[in-house]
């Protein structure tokens, strides 16, 4: 194990474990649990399922917020009762939970066989596509709740997670546990033959053909894990929220988790929730702050703070902490680092 592997999963158990005693240690900081911390959870989940089609299927979705959000009301129509809008079916919210993540999990694996024979900006295209449809369907047909959405979820949530409004910290752990799962899921998957061949699809699809593997096969089979973990997250947002409307897989809902994303960093799993954090924490602290000449709206406070991050760092807040762990262990070890421009020694030339 190299020392900066080592570094990343001492402070990760760390992490972990301050989250866990979190609610314990400041109780009486439920917004942080239920705003801040929660949320995370919530974004962090479906950002992490675009990351992972992203940096180990080479396929950038824009259909991950549609998907969370047919999540969201699959389960809205089957659970309310005599709410406003929707289905009214009152079914047990278990069933509830089931049905919206087995529906969203099919209408993945429809989406991905139509789009996976498509690479680059087409992929994205048929995928910001799905988004679109999604938010159409959704304001059109009122019997789903039309323009107004569904609301009332939070009152019909199974009896562990209670009432995310009175009992914050249940709805966390749940939203931090399935994290956790989430991320050890998507690690055993990358270790897999599936995942190793989704790998080499995504350097040399060409190649991996020619070696027999179904291309587009595998692409969708990643596309529907990637719709699965994307349900899960609509669950959690439906809970936490308590309400779906179209606004919700709307185009600029589907902009925020792609800059989410970017700004944790599009090339490691980790950086869906550190970009979710970020994305969060400026939604709701920074969201006044005015700045000189270009004002104080929130889309122009996280333009400017995306691109500082992307000017800094390509690779998101990720390879920020990447660089920087590899100065440390380059300092500890008595090593001087390397200069821009700095030629390698040549073996043998001063002996000329």
């Amino acid at each position: 194990m190299t020392g900066r592997r080592r570094i990343e999963r001492s402070i990760a158990a760390v992490a972990v474990l301050g989250l866990i005693l979190w609610p314990v240690l400041f109780n009486g900081h439920s917004y942080w649990v239920s705003y801040i911390l929660t949320q995370t959870f919530v974004f962090g989940i479906a950002a992490a399922s675009l990351i992972f089609l992203s940096a180990y299927g080479g396929m950038v979705s824009l259909a991950q917020v549609a998907l969370y959000g047919i999540s969201g009301y699959v389960l809205g129509n089957i659970v309310l009762q005599g709410e406003a809008k929707g289905l009214h079916l009152g079914w047990n919210p278990w069933l509830g939970v089931l049905l919206a993540i087995v529906i969203t999990t099919a209408v993945a694996a429809v989406f991905g066989a139509v789009a996976a024979r498509s690479t680059g900006i087409y992929f994205l295209m048929i995928t910001l596509t799905y988004a679109v449809i999604a938010t159409s369907f959704f304001l059109s047909v009122t019997i789903f709740g039309g323009f107004s959405g569904v609301a009332g979820m939070d009152s019909f949530t199974p009896g562990p997670v209670g009432h995310p409004t009175e009992q914050p910290a249940r709805l966390y752990y749940i939203g931090l546990g399935v994290s956790i799962l989430v991320y050890a899921l998507f690690r055993f998957i990358l270790r897999t033959p599936f995942g190793l061949a989704l790998q080499g699809i995504r350097d040399e699809p060409v190649r991996m053909t020619s070696l027999g593997y179904n291309v587009p096969l595998h692409r969708m089979i990643a596309f529907t894990l990637a719709g699965f973990v994307a349900s899960l997250s609509g669950v959690l947002y439906s809970w936490s929220i308590g309400a779906v409307a179209p606004d919700t897989l709307g185009v600029s809902a589907t902009v925020d988790l792609l800059i989410i994303a970017v700004i944790g960093g599009l090339a490691r799993l980790e950086g869906a929730w550190v970009g979710a954090f970020a994305f969060v924490v400026i939604n709701n602290y920074v969201r006044d702050v005015s700045v000189p000449l270009v004002g104080g709206s929130f889309n122009t406070i996280i333009g400017l703070i995306f691109l500082a991050i992307i000017i800094v760092s390509p690779d998101g807040l990720m390879g920020v902490w990447e660089r920087a762990t590899r100065l440390f262990l380059d300092l500890r070890r008595g090593r001087t680092p390397p200069t821009v421009g700095a030629q390698p020694a040549v073996p043998g030339a001063g002996s000329r």
